[in-house]
């Protein structure tokens, strides 16, 4: 057994020092310049010693930020072009309120920001937006039409789209966001129908990305690929690119490695836990996991008649998933009938477990895909919304403690699918809460990384102390701030 634990050990150590050997490769030979311009954080990439190349702005969509948008970056940039990505007012590093600012002047400020890189190609500009960003990509492709030439709208949602504005507009949807689809059709419709005629600037086509959602899209190669296409006919390009961008794999061997780690020292630190061995009958584990949420739509739908429980406690929806989870959480807690006490050993474990997990998922995603660094005003929330959390993931801790790995794969499905099946609930009543929807996909991946750590420090204050603190990190990162 200690043999085994050595090479997991072993094995952990060499999966990431390889994941960020790939993740710094990927940079290689790429000019990257990260800057503020009216408080607004900016992201510059472009192949090094370039010149006169295109310049092509890449907007996010809501609860999204330049980093989420940085697949698309490298994936142009090693091609030939000169890409500029920001955070929008509200989201990722940006301390500006997202219902204060105008998002079209962000844009003009990346712009500004864009036009003063000495490899850029001030006559050769594009636009590319996916979702809230591919809106307002399509109305600034309209409004300077004379000044971009083409436009790449992603997951597209609207703008007075016609046949000679924007200039070479193409539209991109998954396959799997039927709604997406629908509306860049209608958009294509409007724009003039499919035609190559990019000479003219009236350019139209419409690609439906195959296997992905409204989150999985903007890792997808067939997605990248397309729109390397279309600016290469925009601007009569041949780039002999065959860069794909693989980063999220090196992220996932990161995230692999920590938990190998995790799993290699765990049994060490059992001998350090005392369990009180106690089982609670099935019916309450599992009456308690179906009543929860039913229990956290009803506390949201009362609160929604009174307050505006979209932008609570300062942030876009985050709030509302906060009061959803407390109230969950309490419920099951309560039909469980009981509430071990913690000690100062698990207390900081839990801690020292939570310092562990924000290392396996952000320290990579920093530079991948999230925003994982909070600025003050996020950072504000952090444990108002992680004690929001709390009262769930002690009751999922103490309802699965003892139990073996097969009941624990059960465990993962069924919390899986009651999260996503009690927040549908709730969005069926509270339509106004709807950017729930699109996270739905998020909540397998997640619960699983915590269930595989509950698994391995068997002790119910530990993970769940751990596992709130970093849910209500992910929280405070992710959604937009709205005051």
């Amino acid at each position: 057994m200690k043999r085994l634990r050595r090479s997991l050990l072993l094995l952990s150590i060499f999966l990431i020092g390889l994941s960020w050997w790939g993740i710094t490769f990927a940079r290689s030979g790429l000019v990257v310049r990260s800057f503020e311009r009216e408080t607004i954080p900016l992201v510059y990439l472009a192949p090094q010693q370039a010149k006169a190349a295109p310049g092509v702005l890449i907007a996010h969509g809501y609860a999204g930020s330049k980093q989420l948008m940085l697949g698309y970056g490298h994936v142009l940039a090693r091609a030939g072009y000169a890409v500029m990505l920001w955070d929008f007012n509200g989201h990722g590093a940006n301390p500006n309120s997202l219902e204060g600012y105008q998002l079209k002047q962000n844009l003009n400020v990346a712009l500004d920001a864009l036009l003063e890189q000495p490899e850029v190609d001030r006559s050769r500009l594009a636009l590319l937006g996916h979702s809230m960003g591919s809106g307002i990509v399509m109305s600034a492709g309209i409004e300077q039409v004379d000044r971009f030439a083409a436009t790449i709208a992603v997951s597209p949602t609207g703008a007075s789209i016609t046949p000679q504005a924007p200039h070479n507009l193409q539209l991109q949807a998954g396959s799997w966001e039927g709604r997406f689809i629908s509306n860049a059709q209608r958009l294509l419709a409007a724009g003039g129908e499919t035609n190559a005629n990019f000479a003219a600037g009236t350019a139209r086509e419409l690609v439906v990305v195959p296997n992905v959602e409204h989150i999985t899209i903007l890792f997808s190669d067939v997605s990248h690929q397309a729109a390397l296409r279309w600016l290469n006919g925009t601007f009569n390009q041949s780039s002999s690119s065959d860069y794909v961008d693989r980063r999220m794999g090196w992220y996932g061997l990161h995230l692999l490695g920590w938990l190998l780690l995790l799993a290699s020292i765990a049994p060490s630190i059992a001998t350090w836990i005392e369990t009180d061995g106690m089982k609670i009958h099935s019916a309450k584990r599992w009456g308690g996991l179906l009543l929860a949420p039913i229990a956290g739509a009803i506390a949201l739908i009362l609160l929604a008649r009174s307050i505006q429980v979209q932008s609570l406690g300062g942030v876009q929806v985050g709030g509302a998933v906060g009061v959803w989870f407390v109230v969950a959480g309490v419920t099951w807690l309560a039909l469980l009938a009981r509430l071990p006490r913690p000690t100062f050993r698990t207390v900081g474990l839990g801690l020292i477990l939570f310092a562990f997990l924000w290392m396996a998922f952000g320290a990579m995603a920093q530079v991948v895909w999230l925003q994982w660094w909070l600025i003050p005003t996020r950072l504000k929330l952090w444990l108002p919304l992680s004690a929001a959390c709390l009262p769930w993931f002690l009751a999922s801790g103490i309802a699965q403690q003892g139990s073996g790995r097969g009941e624990r794969v059960g465990w993962w499905f069924a919390q899986s699918a009651i999260l996503i099946g009690g927040f549908l609930l709730t969005l069926n009543f509270l339509p106004q809460l709807g950017f729930m929807f699109l996270l739905l996909p998020l909540f397998p991946p997640l619960i699983a990384v915590l269930s595989m750590v509950v698994a391995l420090i068997d002790e119910a204050w530990i993970s769940a102390i751990a596992s709130a603190l970093f849910f209500g990190w992910i929280l405070a990162a992710g959604f937009p701030l709205s005051s």
